[in-house]
């Protein structure tokens, strides 16, 4: 392939340099909920054979195996059919959305893993995406080596897992779901094959929110004895949202720094690449801290770092792709020097790139791909729907129970259809930071460490406002704070959990 063929059609094919890059999103994303999350990642980490295309099919003969044992008044099982089936519509469902009024599925809340072999698919037809796999990309990018990446998955295995430690309906139910389970393979953890790039020496100079994101899964393994099977699961579904989110928006933000730097080197003969690989990396990949802002409007954040995200890499290719034509050579950008080489070769290619055209060639690229750079459709309309469904509070169809989300970091900023999603923690995920941000020190802190903790997923809110803030009512509502005239911000953060 050459930069001709990628202007005909740019986003059917990446540069293989910038599709193996560290700032790769490598799997686009698409729709998600915090449950889809869960449930993908259920069958990543433990149902290897199950694909995501598989769970609808397996869900309705799941369905309909239930209704069969029911008008037999048999089955498989310890319970009477009509009793399961009450478990099911009741007890573990999980609510539908409006836009999901009219069709039929299996709609499971993933308390359970085997819930996950019926339920939680992205979509409910065609090929979905798999989260879970963005997750395991996610651990291998964040931890500190290869072999801390594969015991970090371990450990989330076996907390995913149903064992001895867990409470007694949690192991009832699992043990249910099994006597009817047909055609799966058991359950085990799946391999975690080396990343092959982004070593340690960079993921030690900088943060980013990949870092946070395995630590807080290590923090919220370590609380799963204190409370419920149910509890815990909520708590993981907080920081699987959020971690999932946060990464792919630092990896848009990353792509249009690099794009930046680069385009400047084309531009401008005064421009330079920062002197040392520290800079570099902290000027290329250090989180920004304010990439979503307490009680503000998300959407058109969200949508502002998914329009950056796809000009860059509009931009990255074309240089990609004319240096090629042109035979420099450059390395792989899977390091802070690898993508040092990238930038040096456009340095040292200025001017054979401006007789090229490439900046012309990208900004005809740019109006053509207008709509799609808009997030009106394509790749950008994916991204937005899974930033915005993830994060989102749930619009459940029955309104009586628009409560059943406690996990999330959006929610509407009034009754109306058209009414904002602004940045806003449920209760879940307050007590899902607060516990995180904690649960490597003993007894309280400032709320100045959660306001840090939050920043390390690109969040920023206002420390002066907190005691009359949305956040503030609900520390003091959940018991999380001790208020103290003698601490600097007024209020001291407690542990949530004896651990």
């Amino acid at each position: 392939m050459n930069i001709g063929k990628f202007l005909e059609s740019p986003w059917d094919t990446q540069h293989p340099l910038f599709r193996d890059a560290i700032f790769s999103i490598h799997r686009a994303p698409e729709f998600s909920t915090g449950e889809v999350v869960l449930s993908s990642l259920y069958r990543a980490s433990g149902f290897e054979g199950v694909s995501e295309g598989k769970v609808k099919k397996q869900g309705d003969a799941f369905s309909k195996a239930a209704d069969k044992a029911k008008k037999k008044e048999g089955g498989k099982g310890e319970i009477q059919p009509d009793t399961w089936r009450t478990v099911l519509d009741r007890l573990v469902q999980s609510p539908k959305v409006a836009q999901q009024s009219s069709k039929r599925f299996m709609s499971l809340s993933p308390v359970v893993p085997d819930a996950a072999l019926y339920s939680g698919a992205a979509r409910l037809t065609g090929n979905p995406w798999n989260p879970g796999q963005l997750v395991k990309r996610i651990i291998q990018l964040g931890a500190i080596s290869d072999a801390d990446a594969s015991r970090v998955w371990v450990s989330l295995h076996d907390a995913l897992g149903i064992g001895a430690n867990d409470d007694v309906w949690a192991r009832w139910l699992q043990g249910e779901f099994e006597l009817r389970r047909q055609g799966v393979d058991d359950w085990k953890p799946t391999y975690l094959a080396p990343l092959g790039l982004f070593p340690s020496q960079d993921r030690a100079s900088i943060e980013y929110p990949a870092k946070q994101f395995v630590a807080d899964l290590e923090g919220i393994i370590a609380a799963k004895p204190s409370m419920t099977r149910r509890q815990w699961v909520s708590l993981l579904e907080a920081v699987l949202r959020i971690g999932t989110v946060s990464h792919v928006l630092w990896i848009c933000d990353v792509n249009d720094r690099v794009w930046r730097v680069a385009r400047s080197l084309v531009e401008s003969d005064i421009a330079s690449i920062p002197a040392t690989d520290a800079e570099l990396a902290k000027h290329l990949l250090a989180v920004d801290s304010r990439m979503l802002s307490f009680g503000h409007p998300a959407i058109p954040i969200l949508r502002d770092y998914a329009s950056k995200y796809l000009s860059a890499r509009l931009g990255l290719n074309c240089m990609l792709w004319a240096l090629d034509g042109m035979g420099a050579k450059v390395a792989r950008m899977d390091s802070v020097a690898g993508t040092r080489s990238f930038l040096a070769a456009i340095e040292a290619n200025k001017d054979k790139l401006r007789a090229a055209g490439v900046l012309d060639s990208y900004h005809q690229l740019q109006d053509r791909e207008v709509r799609t750079i808009a997030c009106k459709k394509g790749i950008g309309s994916n991204l937005m729907e899974f930033a915005q469904y993830t994060l989102g509070q749930r619009q459940t169809m029955d309104e009586t129970l628009r409560g059943y989300d406690q996990g999330y970091f959006l929610r509407k900023r009034g009754e109306a259809r058209n009414s904002p999603w602004v940045l806003a923690l449920g209760p879940a995920s307050v007590l899902a930071m607060a516990h995180c941000c904690l649960h490597e020190v003993k007894g309280p802190r400032s709320v100045q460490r959660l306001a840090k903790h939050l920043s390390s997923y690109g969040i920023e809110f206002d420390l002066h406002g907190l005691n009359d803030s949305d956040l503030g009512r609900q520390l003091r509502m959940l018991g999380l704070v001790l208020d103290s005239p003698d601490a600097e911000s007024g209020m001291l953060l407690v542990p949530p959990f004896a651990i």
